[in-house]
């Protein structure tokens, strides 16, 4: 055999299998670098006398019945790459099958997939259960597991009898397991949110109160541009592109009433499509803030500049800070909040060292704040209406009705 026929050994990234082709076909072998793939590839090697000529090889890759489910997660992994796509890029369903999917590669990705059953199913489950995973989470990773498998027999990759098979293994149910329950997620005080207001960027501030305001999703309050609010009338109805539920075909459709209009109305002087919270700018805010606090009347002596001038020599040497982005992303929101909790509880606690310190608290939880005051005073309706919850059999109608419910609430106390 010459140098340039014999396949090699390569890393598919996505599935992180070890592949190599043979006469133009791709053959997964497991685990990249482990033994078992390894002793595989051995055996490929082994057992061909010409790379033009490997029947057995051959034999397992045309069918389907013999198709290992390291091969299927492939297949499927290539599909849902481009099927969960957002903006051409993978979106976050498509990371979640592939955390979803590794532990069914690595205990079982050399089983042929036609002999997966519920039995296999599992203890998959109990593997997740014992990596501390909660209750919650692992039955959807259950679900995007059948998933894969209810798409293979669609692709007539296995049997339509593993997919029923599967079908009769239920996710877990509470007070009915070892795994643990997730902690529910809380609505912050509102005193806590004043407290850490005055710490943000104007930008930063303004989205907190528009998600306390309207219960929006932080990625619908970042991505909020000057095109998708129609300004007319006194109530604005800022409608997004994009949202969670767009999918399934449901609308979207924020009140935005006075209190909110003035929040947003300092941002709006941009391109109709540029996101009207920008981290540049308030980057560009907060210089000015530093700009502001070092002008002093006292005299600066020679030691304070030798001081400067070693701080920026210093920060010349060290690696670049990443420039700031054109728009905020779910973690730096998180991370702006968490940050002015920081310095809040430091002017607090300098103040009175006795001072109970503000808990850490997150831009979901501002949603929970929303449904609670809301379902308070206006019913389980609004809160629902506000909060884009929607079941997929209401009617137009209906859909109008609540509409202006929402709309009416706005008026008053948005």
């Amino acid at each position: 055999m010459s140098r340039k026929s014999v396949p090699s050994y390569r890393l598919h990234k996505a599935s992180g299998q070890a592949r190599t082709i043979v006469n133009g076909k791709h053959v997964y072998l497991g685990k990249f670098n482990s033994e078992e793939s390894r002793k595989a590839y051995a055996r490929i090697l082994a057992e061909s006398t010409q790379v033009s000529s490997v029947p057995a090889v051959k034999a397992h890759v045309s069918s389907a019945c013999l198709l290992l489910v390291s091969e299927i997660v492939v297949k499927y992994l290539e599909y849902a790459e481009q099927y969960y796509a957002v903006d051409g890029k993978p979106g976050k369903e498509f990371k979640a099958i592939i955390d979803s999917l590794i532990p069914v590669n690595e205990l079982y990705g050399d089983t042929y997939a036609n002999e997966f059953g519920p039995l296999k199913l599992k203890s998959i489950i109990q593997h997740l259960i014992d990596r501390d995973l909660c209750r919650n989470e692992i039955n959807k990773r259950l679900g995007k597991i059948k998933r894969l498998f209810k798409w293979s027999v669609s692709e007539e990759l296995i049997p339509s009898s593993v997919n029923e098979g599967l079908r009769t293994v239920n996710g877990l149910r509470y007070g009915r397991t070892a795994a643990r329950e997730s902690e529910p997620v809380k609505p912050v005080l509102e005193s806590d949110i004043d407290a850490t207001l005055p710490f943000v960027a104007p930008q930063v501030a303004a989205m907190i109160q528009l998600q306390l305001l309207t219960g929006m999703r932080p990625s619908e309050v970042l991505s909020m541009t000057p095109s998708e609010i129609n300004r007319e009338g006194d109530v604005w109805l800022f409608e997004p592109d994009k949202h969670k539920n767009r999918w399934r075909g449901h609308q979207r459709v924020v009140p935005l009433g006075p209190k909110c209009q003035l929040l947003i109305q300092p941002f709006l002087n941009r391109d109709a499509n540029a996101n009207l919270f920008s981290p540049e700018e308030a980057e560009e805010w907060r210089n000015e803030q530093r700009a502001i606090n070092r002008n002093r009347n006292t005299k600066v002596y020679p030691c304070e500049l030798r001081t400067r001038e070693k701080r920026k020599a210093a920060a010349l040497k060290r690696k670049p800070k990443r420039p700031k982005g054109a728009s905020y992303v779910t973690h730096s929101y998180r991370r702006a909040i968490e940050y002015a909790i920081k310095k809040a509880n430091q002017a607090r606690l300098k103040a009175d060292p006795k001072a109970t310190p503000i808990p850490n608290w997150f831009p979901y939880q501002l949603r929970h704040t929303y449904a609670t005051k809301t379902r308070k005073l206006h019913g389980v309706e609004a809160a629902q209406l506000g909060l884009g919850h929607k079941r997929t059999n209401i009617v137009d109608t209906y859909a109008e009705k609540n509409l202006e419910l929402i709309v009416e609430i706005a008026k008053k106390y948005t």
